[in-house]
């Protein structure tokens, strides 16, 4: 089989030594690590932008590519030089092979036998893709099918993705379904030569999907052929922009690339911290703000973490200690009602119980960890989520790099975690990417032991029914967007690691531990 696809490869022509060879996997439906490094950096192809406004609600749709053609006629390597040229952070790469319909017993005995015809637009589930590509351009979240060409199968496990700057969805039938047309904002149609689709078909077929050359081209003359004469062909008409000879043609992907950039200077998908930090003006807390009591005790531990001179050992103790206060007092938010048990002589007590089902936490890695410890001494057997947010140093935007929640979240109360709140960013998206996972809004308690005014309106401004509990609220931040007096970076004095040369709050430059 080996032979057969190196012998297949000296009838591809030359596409010049710079570029890399065609990978099919390069669409993030498959597995494929979250990024796509390119020669110049790296672009992430999965995970959460911030490109939502003050309202935490998303301020324009992402921009929508098309990309049709036949089969195996270089779609993804076009899209993949696309997004090498574009100067787009956040790019989602969705293929059409992930939505293949479920196959009957009788499809998957023909399949078997290359007798079932994979390029009939009723081959596709196209309600599905649309209903995807709908929640992708409204920023979203969404579970997509992976589909195994070698069982003719979709595979139990999901992927999940989100919205981005720019989403690119390529197939054969792209231009097949009205509905989905009107959800592009660019048609793009790759015409390449069809002995040279026929050879890459073939080299794919064997190497990647362990079919025998006699059944790659019993298909192709059965199904991929006429398929592409009566169904794929004719939808060149609606493309906007139709590029021949595929990755090939470097000045047509050019001219496609200024014009992207043109239409994505209009919609200016950027996080506004300017806006984030007016938001408050003139305005009282919030009403779903809760402070902990300021006794005597609880400012004699803000004095001890907030001296510069306390050693690391007693920064640690007396942090754990508001932490374990912080929590007590978060679980007194949560909703209970009226029960009754006998006590040990037998008699009846109307107390009170949990009316929920059970409760999650969220830490923001990597401070918000710290108080894990704290939400399991008082919460049995409590689930516990992280989330890693980072803010990217050239935009000041907050993007999100990593995510572990526990199953059926929605159901459950959740404590967000971290340890101090400042401008709010991370925070804000750390609710919004809960809110992807269908947690209700009023069901989110965000916990902190150090907050700075500007936070605290910018999470309640955005999303008013999240309940915001810290130890203290700190009125100012300087031009950095630091906590004044603040804490320092909570993190660094935690783990005992070097501070950021700038004295950043551990919200601003969130780390792996």
């Amino acid at each position: 089989m080996g032979s057969n696809a190196e012998s297949l490869d000296r009838l591809l022509p030359p596409v010049g030594t710079r570029r890399s060879p065609r990978r099919r996997t390069t669409s993030q439906c498959k597995s494929e690590p979250p990024l796509l490094r390119t020669s110049k950096r790296t672009i992430y192809t999965a995970g959460r932008p911030p490109w939502y406004n003050e309202h935490g609600t998303q301020s324009k749709e992402a921009f929508a590519i098309g990309l049709g053609g036949g089969s195996a006629s270089g779609k993804t390597t076009v899209a993949r030089m696309i997004i090498e040229a574009l100067d787009v952070p956040w790019v989602v790469l969705l293929s059409m092979d992930s939505f293949y319909k479920v196959l009957t017993t009788q499809q998957q005995e023909q399949a078997a036998h290359n007798n079932f015809n994979f390029d009939h637009p009723d081959a596709f589930d196209f309600d599905l893709i649309v209903s995807t590509l709908k929640k992708l351009k409204q920023g979203k979240s969404v579970k997509v099918p992976v589909y195994d060409f070698t069982t003719h199968s979709r595979k139990k496990d999901w992927k999940t993705l989100y919205g981005a700057n720019v989403i690119i969805f390529e197939g054969i039938m792209a231009f097949a379904d009205k509905t989905l047309l009107e959800l592009l904002d660019m048609k793009i149609f790759v015409d390449t030569d069809s002995d040279i689709r026929l050879v890459r078909r073939l080299r794919r077929d064997i190497s990647e999907r362990g079919r025998d050359i006699e059944g790659v081209i019993k298909q192709y003359n059965k199904f991929v052929k006429p398929a592409f004469d009566q169904y794929i062909q004719p939808t060149m008409r609606v493309a906007d922009i139709v590029v021949p000879w595929g990755s090939g043609n470097t000045v047509a992907i050019d001219l496609i690339v200024q014009h992207m950039h043109s239409q994505l200077e209009e919609r200016k998908l950027r996080w506004d911290m300017a806006a984030l930090a007016s938001a408050h003006q003139c305005h009282p807390l919030p009403r779903t703000l809760s402070v902990l009591k300021s006794t005597p005790q609880v400012r004699g531990m803000h004095t001890i973490i907030r001296d510069k001179e306390t050693s690391r050992d007693e920064f640690i103790f007396y942090s754990k200690r508001l932490m374990r206060l912080l929590i007590e007092h978060a679980l007194s938010f949560l909703p209970f009602q009226d029960c009754v048990v006998q006590t040990p002589q037998g008699q009846d007590y109307a107390g009170k119980c949990y009316a929920g089902k059970q409760i999650t936490g969220v830490s923001i890695l990597r401070a918000g960890e710290t108080m894990e410890p704290a939400l399991r001494a008082v919460c049995k057997d409590v689930r516990i989520g992280t989330i890693l947010i980072q803010t990217n140093q050239l935009t000041g935007e907050p993007e999100l790099h990593y995510l572990r929640l526990p199953k059926d979240i929605s159901d459950d109360h959740v404590i967000l975690m971290d340890c101090t709140v400042s401008t709010g960013a991370a925070a804000m998206m750390a609710v919004r990417v809960l809110l992807d996972h269908d947690v209700p809004e009023d069901k989110i308690f965000l916990l902190s032991l150090l907050m700075a005014e500007m936070g605290v309106h910018s999470v309640a401004y955005a999303f008013p029914r999240v309940r915001i509990i810290t130890t203290a609220v700190d009125k100012r931040v300087n031009d950095l967007f630091r906590i004044i007096p603040g804490i320092g970076n909570f993190g660094d004095r935690y783990f005992g690691t070097d501070a950021a040369p700038d004295g950043s709050d551990e919200e601003e430059v969130a780390c792996t531990s």
